[in-house]
């Protein structure tokens, strides 16, 4: 690991924290996620083997903790405390990114808004019985379908078709369902020019926007930028002076010739 080489506690917590993929494993561990299947679902991109490294260095520092699973298969993680302190600075940086950072095109993956959500779901209102919702995110350069299962207050995101019976269908711009679940957009500026649209039982249809607490960073406002003006080029373009325009001969008007002037003698 690289050291800044200073007493300074924000070099050497920076240190730590700023390593790439660190603050979202320190999240996804903070919305429990247990696994290592499950923290690397919540981290699209992360490859498995820089997780594993990741985890081993947290380990060793003393933020993560992780115990062998009943079945002996794998390992169950969770933060320590003094990664439960660390979350602080991550919910710190989110209340910062939420407040003055707009949500770009790049930000605008549906596959990491749908797996916020269901860990921010509402189990009160949940329906009791097994519900299957089909997903059809569009907007982005392919379109991508996802299946979510809810039972019993569970929840599990597919990339396949599960086989089982569709219960409700969301078809949605990427854009549009990001924003709903970061707060951007209320559920009836989503819907009402169809950017958001639902299909199946009137109850369920109902029901479905009532079970998404959103995101924990949904109550923040964002700051309002105002167009800029285009900056001025530097250095200043300058442009070269007119030529002047050469009169044409025939266009010189002939000179008068003046008589001379008398002497007062004659």
């Amino acid at each position: 690991m690289r050291t800044y080489g200073q007493y300074c506690p924000i070099a050497r917590g920076a240190e730590i924290f700023a390593e790439r993929w660190t603050p979202l494993i320190i999240r996804n561990l903070h919305v429990g996620c247990g696994t290592f299947g499950e923290i690397l679902e919540g981290a699209p991109g992360l490859s498995r083997t820089l997780l594993s490294q990741r985890l081993k260095h947290l380990e060793r520092l003393g933020i993560v903790e992780s115990t062998a699973k009943a079945d002996g298969r794998g390992r169950r993680y969770e933060l320590t405390p003094a990664g439960r302190d660390l979350f602080t600075v991550c919910r710190s940086l989110g209340e910062w990114g939420a407040h003055w950072l707009e949500i770009a095109p790049e930000h605008l993956d549906p596959f990491v808004a749908l797996w916020s959500m269901c860990n921010a779901l509402r189990r009160d209102r949940l329906p009791a019985g097994r519900v299957v919702i089909r997903f059809d995110f569009t907007g982005r350069a392919r379109h991508e379908r996802y299946w979510l299962i809810i039972e019993r207050g569970d929840t599990e995101i597919c990339k396949e078709y599960p086989g089982l019976d569709e219960d409700l269908y969301v078809t949605a711009e990427s854009e549009a369902f990001v924003k709903w679940h970061a707060g951007r957009l209320s559920w009836a500026e989503a819907t009402c020019d169809r950017r958001i649209r639902l299909a199946g039982p009137a109850q369920l249809v109902r029901a479905f926007p009532t079970w998404n607490a959103r995101s924990a960073f949904a109550h923040i406002e964002p700051v309002v930028r105002t167009a800029q003006p285009a900056p001025l080029p530097w250095p200043p373009v300058r442009r070269p002076p007119r030529a002047r325009r050469a009169s044409h001969p025939s266009r010189r008007r002939p000179r008068r010739s003046r008589a001379p002037r008398r002497s007062a003698s004659s």
